[in-house]
């Protein structure tokens, strides 16, 4: 009896110690464009760029929205985020998302997995929509939108208010990058868990304030305003990523990780932001946009062990697959009827079509569809400042041929308007 009590505890020891280990690495207001692989010449991103040739590449991959709330809202329920109850921004000690949607820490934890969330949070302060409540075992960070990264206070409205929490209780770090309290947390969390881990690293940079190190903000001097201060908080991201994956590495549970890495949504043009400072090349829009540039954002999953090396994808995918991919990839049982988003491992291992006949936002007043190589925005904003009176109502582009969406094509093509019209969210 002791004999198979002993087998049957290293079948599941084993079992367990097969499961790859998750991180999602999640930017915050990063350019479409701003990572040296997809054609920033001015910064200095390696790690980024190692994450893209160990793995896949996205060339259409999109936020769930372009704004930061509702875009991790439907990051981590695999679900439109208007269909979790957050429609906009959630404010300062608001419930935020109703804990009976189910998140992917809770999914994880559910399947076996520690689960830790590391950084920003922005999905709610009140005891049922904080991580803790959320199904993270782990929590370390900023519940708000943004804060001081030294001070750790959000400067939004008055009183001034901290906000550093761990595990539900305010915590004191005075003076301490913020990013470097992640990354220490993260690791520290990984060293003293033995089981399979899922990790949601949520980095509150390049979003404002545009902070850094010196060395940074020393580097970029030569930079015009305010690409300079943006370019030295993104480079402080990119050196903070690769600590934790060279950290995970000396570990050695970096081999079986799988790594996700995107940005929330497209860059600011806030006044907070200085009017802008990120980047996305030819597409318009930004932060607050359904153009490509709010809404098209860096992104690439790395797992040597399983996933193609150097790749690159141009099927359009969204934020909103990565629940059930990564779920897929893991061999965790999902129902997938309970997800808008849908398991792209095809995609990342045989190069498949996209599972998406289209993708749908909503955002306010503004809405839209992408089907194929056409898109469709109704009363979209542009707030990169390259609209025109002619985008209000409805607009069709051919991203194929007109990938900064500036050539209206509805009057050419009613047929497809009202095709891809019925297909807009309410």
């Amino acid at each position: 009896m002791k004999i198979l009590i002993s087998l049957a505890a290293s079948i599941t020891l084993a079992t367990a110690a097969e499961k790859p280990n998750v991180i999602v690495i999640m930017t915050d207001d990063q350019g479409s464009k701003d990572v040296n692989c997809y054609g920033a010449k001015d910064l200095v991103t390696p790690n980024m760029d190692k994450l893209a040739a160990n793995g896949v590449k996205f060339e259409h991959f999109y936020s769930a929205a372009p704004v930061c709330c509702p875009s991790r809202a439907g990051f981590i329920t695999g679900q439109h985020p208007w269909k979790v109850g957050v429609k906009s921004n959630i404010g300062i000690n608001a419930e935020g998302m109703p804990s009976m949607y189910k998140t992917m820490g809770e999914y994880f934890k559910e399947a076996g997995y520690a689960t830790a969330h590391i950084g920003k949070w922005h999905l709610g302060h009140h005891k049922g929509s904080v991580p803790n409540a959320q199904g993270f075992d782990f929590s370390f960070g900023h519940l708000v939108g943004c804060i001081d990264n030294y001070s750790h206070y959000f400067y939004w409205s008055g009183p001034n208010k901290h906000d550093l929490w761990e595990n539900g209780k305010e915590v004191l770090h005075p003076g301490k990058f913020f990013p470097d309290l992640m990354r220490d947390k993260a690791l520290d969390f990984t060293k003293k868990t033995d089981e399979p881990f899922f990790m949601y690293y949520a980095m509150n940079l390049p979003h404002y304030p545009y902070q850094a190190p010196t060395k940074w903000i020393e580097y970029y001097k030569d930079l015009k305003m305010p690409r300079k201060l943006y370019a030295a908080a993104l480079s402080a991201v990119d050196e903070n990523l690769g600590q934790l994956l060279d950290g995970l590495k000396a570990q050695g549970k970096l081999e079986n990780t799988i790594v996700v890495f995107m940005s929330d949504h497209g860059h600011s043009t806030e006044v907070r932001a200085f009017g802008g400072g990120g980047w996305a090349g030819e597409f318009r829009g930004a932060k607050f946009s359904l153009f490509e540039g709010g809404i098209r954002v860096p992104a690439m999953i790395s797992f040597p062990k399983l996933i193609p090396k150097g790749a690159v994808r141009q099927q359009m995918c969204s934020s909103l697959d990565w629940a059930p991919t990564l779920l897929d990839l893991c061999q965790i049982k999902y129902d997938a009827a309970k997800f808008d988003g849908k398991s792209i491992k095809p995609v990342l291992l045989e190069n498949a079509a996209t599972p998406h006949e289209h993708l749908v936002w909503l955002d306010g007043k503004q809405s839209a569809v992408r089907m194929d190589k056409w898109k469709l925005v109704k009363n979209g904003q542009d707030s990169s400042g390259q609209g025109t009176p002619k985008d209000k109502g409805i607009c069709l582009y051919d991203l194929s041929k007109d990938p900064g969406e500036k050539n209206d094509l509805s009057m050419k093509h009613p047929d497809i308007v009202l095709k891809m019209r019925d297909l807009l969210p309410k």
